[in-house]
């Protein structure tokens, strides 16, 4: 027994031997797994677009199934502490969506050695998206989406009024048919206001564009808010709050405007793309969106979103094969027309969208003629302080503590520009 024990044991072990050797797979599987990447990648969403980039992260791991992604879900406003917590703590991601480059521009992947050609790389995308990404040079990632300025409004409320908004890129208002259309609207319907204004020092600089000004000076090193087409578009603003056309509520008492608009208070709202998803779910009455009025131009601001790579990624050729993939016309339009957001890229600027085409056709519109000046004003390294500064100072002209001349004046002496 003992003899047929050990022939049998020893038998066993021949088995296993042969069995690890042979080529069925398993050998190669415990090699696979070895190879195995898993990209961490640092995400935030507005929207829906967090179940779009999963849907794309499956796809490409269908056609490169030996990478796998890791998305830490992570909230707006702790966005780039956790990633300055992790790059500083020798722990870097390998991706992340963020908002602008400025912030963590020393810990990004240069993204140029994996180009075949820079140039025509970003020649695929938009004037307004380039200055996103590029910095002396370098290319640190690639713009997904971009996000325009815009005028919604309660079509209910135009129709009692008799006014017609514009219907086409031809027919657009100048300010001072704007005042007037939002008066008439406000005396002629059952709005309480014309136009809720976001409380915000991008959407308030939109005025400065419409009117030719500039918050920096075309080489972006000094600044020119305190010019008189900045100026102006400030006496602009401070018209339309006194005349009670723009709730000072927002302004000065830091009420919601999405809420005003949405309630039926505001006949306008005065916003960006983001909302049409919000407004399809949530608006229960009959919106649209119309073109922005012109000073002496017509302008919106591109805001938008950018994927980057990590320098300290330990897997900078996948990093960067993702990157080139999701910057892919087929893949960015998958992208951004299930999450509302409008293209990066020119190949992609009359795409159809699930919710509300035709109304993002217009914020597209806006931003085909808006010029790259605030796209390289918003993205200067310089911009965090001066729009606090901005906020603050337009709230005291606003207040009637300074008058606008005053006020840009302040920005220009107090912001701290290195």
């Amino acid at each position: 027994m003992k003899k047929l024990f050990a022939i049998s044991v020893l038998l066993l072990s021949f088995s296993l031997l042969l069995a690890g050797c042979s080529d069925n797979g398993e050998e190669s599987s415990g090699e696979e797994n070895a190879d195995q990447i898993t990209l961490d990648v640092i995400w935030f969403s507005d929207g829906n677009e967090g179940d779009v980039f999963k849907e794309i992260t499956d796809q490409y791991t269908e056609e490169n199934p030996d990478v796998t992604f890791n998305i830490i879900d992570t909230p707006y406003d702790d966005l780039l502490t956790r990633i300055r917590t992790r790059v500083s703590g020798g722990d870097a991601p390998d991706l992340a969506r963020i908002s602008g480059i400025n912030h963590v521009q020393d810990a990004l992947l240069d993204l140029t050695p994996y180009l075949d050609d820079k140039d025509a790389f970003l020649d695929q995308f938009s004037d307004v998206a380039i200055p996103t990404v590029v910095r002396d040079d370098a290319v640190y990632g690639i713009p997904t989406d971009l996000t325009a300025h815009g005028l919604f409004y309660n079509k209910e409320y135009f129709e009692q009024a008799g006014v017609e908004v514009p219907a086409s890129p031809d027919d657009v208002w100048d300010w001072a048919e704007f005042e007037a259309a939002l008066q008439q609207v406000s005396d002629n319907s059952d709005a309480r206001f014309g136009l809720a204004y976001d409380l915000s020092p991008s959407r308030y600089s939109t005025l400065i564009y419409q009117n030719g000004g500039s918050i920096f000076s075309e080489d972006q090193t000094s600044l020119t808010v305190n010019e008189p087409a900045s100026v102006e578009a400030l006496e602009y603003f401070q018209e339309l709050h006194e005349k009670e056309l723009i709730p000072s509520s927002i302004w000065l008492g830091g009420e919601n405007p999405n809420s005003l608009f949405r309630s039926g208070q505001a006949a306008m709202h005065l916003s960006g793309n983001w909302n049409v998803q919000n407004y399809e779910e949530n608006a229960d009455f009959d919106w649209g969106v119309t073109y922005m009025p012109e000073g002496t131009q017509r302008s919106s601001v591109a805001g938008g979103k950018q994927m980057v790579g990590f320098e300290d990624s330990e897997h900078k050729e996948a990093v960067a094969d993702f990157l080139l993939y999701f910057a892919s016309q087929e893949v960015n339009e998958q992208f951004v027309s299930e999450s509302s957001f409008l293209s990066t890229r020119k190949d992609n600027a009359e795409i159809e969208y699930d919710v509300r085409s035709e109304e993002m056709k217009v914020f597209a519109d806006e931003l085909s003629v808006t010029s790259q000046i605030p796209t390289l004003d918003w993205e200067n390294p310089n911009m965090p302080a001066v729009e606090t500064l901005l906020t603050e100072n337009v709230q005291k002209t606003l207040s009637g503590e300074l008058n606008a001349q005053e006020a840009m004046d302040q920005i220009v002496e107090n912001a701290e520009i290195e």
